[in-house]
């Protein structure tokens, strides 16, 4: 049990002019109230109205919120009474001690009239004083944190009503981290398998990329430093949950999301954010259609901060946010910021926003509602601003992202209706399919028989589940007509060279290809996603131009070997001509070619008269030199075709493939490929760097493979 005297001086380094005395009281009324109780985890009971006082000192909030939040449940499940706490510690920390236990007994997570009727009695607490919640809020927090202890069908339930209800109200009062916490400790309840998979792939992620985190940090610091801006830089993950519902709207998977890290940028002054936006974008890519300013056009409640999304060298994208420090303060705090204490003194933020106004402007707009169904459906509404809510014609809700259109609303239905919409009624006209439904609004699909979605779709769908459905299906709709012009352009393309496109040879170029059959071949050629040439390439390799007859032969290779003296490249470093180069002799064996930097060699240091000095023959090598690279990929039709195709355009032949780890939305694997030099390693994945489907690729070296075994079986 945390001491009092902690909690107290949590309380005073924030506000020194805090009443001690009653908040020591408060502490010891709460203590003794809940003397011989105790939680699901077998701890004290009193525990919980502890944490839930340091969550809300966290916030720096007013003694008669921390007072309110150790004696939150002592009418509720003690001896205590209303007149007993107003009587020691004052009405208002009464009143809020009893708004807060009328908002505990209400049951938001039931259903129609009872939801209804409850919802209007929290928007009437709620705009009476908001403290109320916002214990609330941090009484939930601390109960989702430890909900292991309860049983599983509770926990169920606990979760399901902190999505639902209680993350998009701390979203809405400007709480995000609260927001974001609470729904990823859901997610973890309702969904414990791809949270689980999100964490794997982050965790692999960090180790084929090293800490992002630590460096762009740094690089930022350094940057803002350089150009004499005062700020301060935090980066951070986002949280399963965060990323797994941009994974669900974007229609991505994993190794294709981009911005699942951020970073926040503190200045000093307003100025200084749009300099620091200047040396952002001046150091790093910025990607269209990502920059948002909320400094100049604030949220309703108050958030202010510049957002940017920018790309580093190594095709990473990386969340950008630029605020002053007081803005970071409502943008951390949201409503808590109205009631924020700094040096004993109520903090004057002028970014903070009167949150009472919209709950009374709201309680206002649906007072004359007698209809409870009414009122629920005005306040969802409003609640959740960043959603739409519509109705299909028999009256239930479809929950939709702001701006969406028909098209979504028909693929949110079900994916047979959206293929075959032709048309749609809003509230009972006719409409156009590009329309963004409104909140409320009442849409009906008209479909048709043989109707097939149209490439213009893509333009007007706004939900990855939309755009996906509709990719599929004009892929598949397209697919014959696409087969048909592949077997003329493969027909034109072997002719040219006096060859047949016979099935057989389409079949043994779609192996060799690893594509699924003649037919997927076929379709690549008519989509120009492969070219005639590198069908031709794989089947007769010997009738494409020899763009090696004059290059340095193997066997005059290297400057430095003695007479007769026969060298083998050290498969744990592969060097390439253009390389910095060492070799190590051994008895009866070919001299091992290391790169200069291999870590192998660290085990011949002591042995320095085993070394030879070498150097590569200038001039162009053939491309005999065996390199292997480390890619992932999206597990994406076509995907891993199109990176072969890639492969080949660059005049490199794959001599091996070998697949290390397969998931649903990625595979890793070793791609064999033979190189002239360096600069044409550097020319190979520079090209997959700049492909979509490429999620990272890497030189893959093997310490494990090093000499004395790999060189000594030649």
């Amino acid at each position: 049990m945390v001491p009092a005297d902690d909690l107290i001086a949590l309380v005073r380094a924030y506000n020194p002019k805090t009443d001690v005395k009653l908040i020591r009281g408060a502490y010891d009324f709460g203590r003794d109230m809940h003397e011989g109780q105790f939680r699901r985890s077998g701890e004290p009971y009193f525990n919980h109205p502890i944490a839930v006082a340091t969550i809300l000192a966290g916030q720096k909030l007013d003694d008669a919120t921390i007072i309110t939040a150790l004696l939150h449940d002592t009418i509720e499940d003690t001896k205590a009474s209303y007149m007993q706490i107003a009587e020691q510690f004052g009405e208002e920390v009464a009143d809020l001690v009893d708004g807060v236990t009328k908002l505990t007994n209400l049951q938001l997570s039931s259903s129609e009239t009872k939801q209804a009727e409850n919802f209007r009695k929290l928007f009437i607490a709620m705009s009476r004083d908001m403290r109320v919640l916002l214990v609330k809020l941090a009484d939930r927090l601390h109960n989702m944190r430890t909900i292991k202890a309860m049983k599983p069908e509770k926990q169920v339930q606990k979760a399901r009503e902190t999505m639902d209800i209680f993350a998009p109200l701390a979203g809405r009062m400007g709480m995000q981290w609260m927001r974001e916490e609470l729904e990823d400790l859901s997610f973890r309840v309702l969904d414990p398998e791809r949270r689980s998979a999100i964490i794997r792939r982050f965790v692999s992620l960090q180790n084929e990329t090293g800490d992002v985190i630590e460096r762009v940090t740094r690089d930022m610091r350094a940057e803002l430093k350089a150009n004499d801006i005062p700020a301060e830089v935090l980066g951070r993950a986002k949280k399963p949950y965060s990323i797994w519902r941009k994974m669900e709207e974007k229609g991505q998977s994993f190794s294709r999301l981009s911005d699942i890290y951020g970073f926040r940028i503190l200045t000093e002054s307003e100025d200084d954010c749009y300099r620091a936006l200047g040396v952002v974008h001046r150091r790093w890519k910025s990607i269209p259609g990502r920059f948002k300013d909320y400094v100049s056009q604030p949220k309703s409640n108050g958030y202010r901060s510049i957002h940017t999304t920018v790309s580093g060298q190594d095709g990473k994208r990386v969340e950008v946010q630029i605020r002053t420090r007081e803005m970071h303060e409502v943008a951390e705090s949201g409503v808590a910021a109205h009631w924020a204490y700094r040096d004993g003194i109520k903090v004057e933020n002028r970014f903070a926003v009167d949150p009472t106004r919209w709950i009374s402007a709201l309680s206002e707009q649906v007072a004359g509602e007698e209809d409870h169904e009414d009122f629920l459906e005005a306040v969802k509404l409003e609640m959740y601003s960043d959603k739409v809510f519509c109705f299909t014609p028999k009256g239930e809700v479809v929950k939709l992202p702001r701006g969406a259109t028909p098209i979504d609303f028909a693929y949110a239905i079900h994916t047979r209706i959206g293929s075959a919409c032709v048309g749609a009624k809003v509230d009972g006209m006719r409409v156009p399919l590009w329309t963004r439904i409104k909140n409320g609004q009442s849409v009906e699909i008209i479909t048709a028989e043989g109707q097939a979605p149209q490439a213009t779709w893509l333009e007007i769908a706004q939900t990855g589940r939309a755009k996906a459905a509709i990719r599929r299906a004009l892929r598949e709709v397209d697919r014959e007509r696409y087969i048909k012009l592949g077997k003329e352009l493969a027909r034109s393309g072997f002719d040219h060279v006096g060859k047949k496109a016979t099935d057989k040879a389409l079949d043994t170029a779609a192996r060799k290809l690893l594509l699924e059959d003649r037919q997927e071949l076929l379709a690549q050629l008519g989509r120009a996603e492969l070219r005639v040439a590198r069908v031709v390439t794989v089947l007769y390799p010997e009738l494409m131009e020899n763009d090696d007859a004059d290059a340095v032969k193997r066997d005059r290779a290297l400057i430095g070997l003695a007479e007769g003296q026969s060298f083998k490249r050290a498969p744990c470093c592969q060097p390439l001509p253009g390389e910095r180069i060492v070799g190590i002799t051994w008895r009866g064996r070919p001299l091992a070619i290391h790169a200069i930097n291999c870590e192998s060699l660290a085990a011949y240091e002591d042995q320095p008269d085993r070394w030879v000095d070498l150097h590569w023959q200038a001039g162009r090598h053939a491309a005999i030199y065996m390199v292997t690279l480390e890619l992932t990929l999206a597990n994406d039709p076509g995907a891993l075709g199109r990176i072969c195709t890639l492969i080949g355009e660059q005049k490199v032949n794959i001599s091996n493939l070998e697949f290390k780890d397969r998931k649903p939305d990625f595979y890793r694997l070793l791609v064999d490929v033979e190189l002239r030099d360096a600069e044409h390693l550097h020319t190979v994945i520079s090209a997959l760097e700049a492909e979509a489907d490429v999620a990272t690729v890497s030189r893959h070296s093997n310490p494990e493979t090093a000499p004395p075994h790999a060189v000594q079986t030649s």
